[in-house]
């Protein structure tokens, strides 16, 4: 008869949350795990994901336990440090971060990594970071969360005017709404408002609202899969010194770095714990 360790503090699931709550592809990593492994690792990360917003720690203590059982699986690695973020453990957060990067190969969670080297303390760790990586090689919403990281870089050194050209990237489009796009208007108005132009910031306030009403119609309509819905102009409010310009800044225009000559990488061989009945994961993106 096979032992069964003891699993420390483990959260309680609810009994209807079940492993096909978790997303697919996230599941997939998951095979490499004996069957009753991974439908456990699949329900506590089921349950960090559902309560990530409304109780963060407590979708950090699910994380924590998917982590002791399958500390090698790229996406319970992810999980664990985007957990570590919300309730503020920065430290922890960079360094799963880092450890989710080696497992997977992607560069996905650069963003976060860039937010949590400020988080920590370390703004020109940041802004290095955020150039390691050829910007034109990432996901077009990766390039956008990072030129908001980065600007948040730039404020925290009092780099006000850098700090608005992070953000002047071509995704910074009024007349298109992305997904990224409210975030982006959002934090373009803010220094611009920091800079004292407070027409311009306000102009981009009310675009980061219009696009984000602009997709949540589009939910209804079923069409955010295409992830892009015009903006009418007739939406958009004039104003005597709006932005003289459109985006002039490319974000492909930092120097690429080898992400593996990463001077604030740290060897990360998983959580305190083991991996649980010991099975290995083969990383998945």
């Amino acid at each position: 008869m096979r032992s069964v360790r003891p699993r420390h503090d483990d959260p309680l699931i609810p009994d209807e949350v079940k492993p096909a709550d978790l997303e697919k592809g996230a599941r997939t990593q998951l095979k490499t795990l004996s069957k009753e492994n991974a439908d456990e690792v699949a329900r506590h990360l089921a349950m960090a994901a559902r309560l990530i917003d409304e109780d963060p720690e407590l979708a950090h203590r699910h994380a924590l336990s998917a982590a002791r059982r399958a500390g090698r699986i790229a996406v319970v690695r992810e999980t664990l440090a985007i957990t570590a973020y919300a309730i503020g453990d920065f430290a922890l957060a960079l360094r799963e971060l880092r450890t989710y990067r080696r497992i997977s190969g992607s560069n996905d969670q650069l963003p976060l990594m860039v937010d949590s080297e400020r988080g920590v303390g370390r703004p020109d760790r940041a802004l290095e970071t955020g150039r390691s990586v050829d910007r034109s090689t990432l996901p077009v919403s990766v390039q956008v969360g990072l030129a908001i990281a980065m600007s948040g870089a730039r404020l925290d050194l009092g780099q006000t005017d850098a700090a608005l050209a992070e953000l002047e990237i071509p995704q910074l489009d009024p007349t298109r709404a992305f997904d990224y796009s409210p975030a982006l208007f959002a934090a373009y108005a803010e220094v611009l408002g920091d800079l004292g132009r407070g027409r311009e910031a306000e102009l981009w306030r009310t675009r980061a609202d219009v696009a984000a009403d602009a997709l949540d119609d589009g939910a209804a309509d079923d069409v955010l899969e295409v992830e892009d819905v015009a903006i009418d102009d007739e939406d958009i409010p004039t104003a005597g010194d709006g932005p003289a310009a459109d985006p002039a800044v490319d974000p492909a225009a930092d120097p690429a770095v080898d992400p593996a000559a990463d001077p604030a990488a740290d060897p990360a061989d998983g959580p305190a714990e083991g991996d649980g009945d010991g099975d290995d994961a083969r990383p998945a993106s």
